[in-house]
């Protein structure tokens, strides 16, 4: 009952709105010295969208989320899953399957395009929030997403509790040897881009965040060297001179390049293991910190202030196939092994609880001896 309640406010939030701006997710990646591949991602939302780990196995039936079941694909999974859901829904917003493969589910107003459902694709037709789960359920690297990325119909699926709108959503799809793609459903076909940068975030389309980054070639993680200039020595006043024009806004687009900028700058690791704090430390940098982000909604009801927040963060070895997260609420990072959940989960769809509370640990006569 309070992910339903949760659910409707945020319709309230988003109906009253014009443009849905409710989601400035970011992901990156890094890959390490031993091959290793490592994804960090966030996820943001005006309200708490009260996620859990959704436990998937390997053999579980699945049917698609659309509200007639028989206007939609059932497929049986082939690999299992582990990974963030939202709303109390059962698909995956975020994951890592059992083979190694990653997809994140990034918000995309403005862009995504849907089909109408077409009763002589009913067996392979999903919703947009069900692509995610397809794809970890059936594919282990980013080859055979390629080979199939396409071989299912996108429908609209109107849901009552996003006042009667379908979720605008892209993906970015990683695999453990590096590889990654992003698919976009745009004028209702599905459109796939390799993506050699391994960053995301949200509108507009992927392409053009690539382009956008040639804006930005000065940037250098290298400080600028004092200089004459009518006889004058000029110097940088501190460090960081050389990235002095990063844009430090939320918006997409200078999320997207400064995740561009950090991961690609970042001091490569000997080990998949060492780069997952890194991966942390990396995303530390889009948090949105409650208040500084807002959405005013005035209606006839009054005026209401809705602020966005980080709600989690991610880090998914791909290598070492283990999953790990930390909340708003709780600041502790948890880290789940895929095999060991998969193996626990004994054949059923199972929940963790992401929220782990905000712990402090008293070191007050912790001194050395």
């Amino acid at each position: 009952m309070r992910t339903r309640v949760s659910i409707l406010i945020l319709i309230f939030v988003m109906s009253a709105t014009s443009v849905l701006n409710t989601d400035a997710c970011t992901g990156l990646r890094l890959i390490t010295e031993d091959g290793g591949v490592v994804v960090g991602r966030t996820l943001e939302f005006g309200l708490d969208p009260h996620s859990e780990i959704l436990v998937f196995p390997a053999g579980k039936e699945i049917t698609s989320s659309l509200a007639d079941k028989s206007k939609g694909i059932t497929y049986t999974s082939k690999y299992g899953i582990v990974g963030a859901n939202g709303f109390g829904f059962d698909i995956h917003c975020d994951g890592i399957n059992e083979a190694g493969l990653y997809v994140g589910l990034h918000y995309f107003p403005g862009y995504a395009s849907y089909n109408q459902p077409d009763p002589s694709k009913y067996d392979v037709s999903m919703a947009a929030e069900d692509y995610g789960t397809w794809l970890l359920a059936n594919f282990a690297s980013v080859e055979e997403v390629k080979a199939n990325y396409d071989k299912v119909f996108l429908v609209e699926n109107p849901l009552e509790v996003l006042g009667n709108i379908s979720i605008p959503a892209h993906f970015v799809i990683h695999d453990k040897t590096g590889a990654c793609v992003v698919i976009e459903p745009l004028n209702k076909k599905l459109v796939i881009y390799d993506n050699p940068v391994g960053v995301f975030t949200n509108s507009p389309t992927f392409d053009w965040h690539v382009t956008n980054l040639n804006n930005y070639m000065n940037l250098s993680v290298i400080n600028v060297e004092p200089f004459d200039f009518a006889g004058q020595k000029l110097r940088a006043p501190g460090e960081g001179s050389g990235l002095r024009g990063l844009p430090g806004d939320g918006t997409p687009p200078s999320r997207f390049v400064r995740a561009a900028i950090y991961s690609q700058s970042a001091v490569k690791q000997t080990t998949a293991s060492l780069a997952v704090p890194q991966v942390f430390h990396l995303m530390n940098n889009f948090d949105i910190p409650v208040g500084s982000v807002r959405d005013v909604v005035k209606s006839e009801d009054g005026t209401k202030v809705f602020n966005e927040i980080t709600s989690w963060t991610s880090v998914a070895d791909l290598k070492n196939r283990t999953y790990s997260f930390k909340t708003y609420q709780g600041q502790q990072v948890c880290q789940i092994d895929i095999q060991k959940t998969l193996k626990a989960a004994k054949g059923n769809v199972r929940r963790i609880s992401m929220d782990s509370g905000f712990a402090f640990k008293d070191v007050s006569k912790d001194f050395r001896k």
